[in-house]
């Protein structure tokens, strides 16, 4: 996703995918310089990711010699993605061209904490 012109407060625009377009999505709650005409209501976009038992395997091993785990930091991201994505496409739905007050909720799910749901909630509004 590419920074916003409107400084470092969390704003980004779309990243071309469907629903993405030039929509500003971000944490703050306003968009400095260009006041809410239209608010349309709270859009969501939810991903579940299913823990894999090779990944978690060598995860472990890797955190016992100091390393990191990039392969759950690339689901981790993905999944964040994918949830920004569908809120987007909510918001485009509802005739929106910017979310604001962006949150993200990551919560461990399933027996043993087998999944992960990555949550992405926002205002949808016309800027």
């Amino acid at each position: 996703m590419a920074q916003s012109p409107w400084g470092s407060s969390g704003a980004t625009t779309g990243n071309g995918t469907p629903g993405g377009g030039d929509m500003i999505v971000t944490t703050t709650h306003a968009v400095e310089g260009r006041p809410a005409r239209h608010y349309h209501g709270i859009v969501t976009g939810e991903v579940i990711v299913g823990a894999n038992i090779f990944r978690d395997l060598f995860a472990g091993i890797r955190d016992l010699v100091g390393g990191r785990a990039g392969a759950y930091e690339d689901v981790l991201q993905r999944a964040r993605e994918q949830a920004l994505s569908e809120m987007r496409m909510r918001a485009v739905e509802l005739g929106a061209n910017a979310v604001i007050g962006v949150d993200l909720d990551y919560e461990v799910l399933g027996s043993g904490g087998s999944m992960l749901m990555v949550s992405a909630t926002g205002t949808a509004v016309t800027l």
